[in-house]
């Protein structure tokens, strides 16, 4: 049981999130595929911050089933904000715009569940791959059903891990984080989607991930993913600052997450 859910209340919210992930999923695999219109337009809010009008629509579909399924839940998304409450969904409606801008078949939508301060569900789904990355407190985390489990590395020299860089901070604090991780041994990669890297992670594609600043609609399903897969995670969402400031990040496999933790200077949890 989860603090203000029983069992089933908070499976139905699962299961709900997993069905509204792939009707989301299919929006953007149709609007992805259609290059002559409105899967190639985009605009900028910010420094490498992409935009498409794919963004808003999926994210008005999203809010549209949890409104209707859920009404008295809070939702909050990256392109219309909203308000924390006792049950919080936090949405990326496409994480990897840049990615999905440019015709790279490497986004997903991300849909997580917040308990007061617990990240209690999470939902992944990568639409060009038809796969989804699933997770409930207590109740393990799957990938296409299937469980996944983080990897059991333990030597730096054979460990991959993702680092994402985020714009608000110089560029040159990032490199020299990767310089410090790549002196480790660790192999350094960069997906363009930080929800993905988070779930590469939980399903041991890669050991760990890390980036400076992220935001929560872009980790707050991975959280419960890489928790429920046998991960380790520093604190991200603290006394509740996490939601809407957003914080540093750091998922990893056991084996290399004080060896990372001490590269990146973040703490774990």
């Amino acid at each position: 049981m989860v603090a203000m859910l029983d069992k089933g209340e908070l499976a139905a919210r699962f299961e709900a999130a997993k069905a509204i992930a792939l009707e989301a999923g299919d929006l953007q695999r149709r609007r992805f595929l259609d290059r002559s219109g409105v899967g190639r337009a985009y605009d900028f809010k910010g420094h490498q911050d992409y935009l498409t009008a794919t963004d808003g629509e999926v994210e008005r579909l999203v809010r549209t089933r949890l409104n209707a399924a859920f009404p008295t839940d809070a939702v909050m998304g990256e392109e219309e904000g909203g308000a924390v409450g006792d049950l919080t969904w936090i949405i990326d409606p496409i994480d990897g715009t840049a990615n999905f801008a440019r015709g790279i078949p490497h986004f997903c939508i991300s849909i997580g569940l917040a308990v007061g301060l617990m990240p209690a569900v999470g939902v992944i789904y990568n639409p060009m791959l038809d796969e989804m990355y699933a997770a409930m407190t207590g109740g393990g985390a799957t990938l296409n059903g299937e469980p996944m489990h983080v990897t059991d590395i333990d030597r730096p020299e054979v460990a991959s891990v993702e680092m994402g860089w985020s714009p608000r901070l110089p560029f040159s604090t990032h490199m020299e984080v990767v310089n410090r991780v790549a002196e480790t041994g660790m192999r350094v990669r960069h997906g363009g989607s930080g929800s993905l890297g988070i779930a590469y992670v939980a399903a041991g594609r890669i050991d760990g991930f890390v980036e400076a600043h992220i935001n929560s609609w872009d980790v707050l399903a991975g959280l419960v993913l890489v928790k429920e897969a046998g991960g380790v995670l520093n604190d991200f969402i603290g006394q509740g600052e996490g939601f809407k400031s957003g914080n540093a990040i750091l998922a990893a496999a056991p084996g290399i997450a004080q060896v990372l933790s001490a590269a990146s200077n973040i703490a774990l949890a």
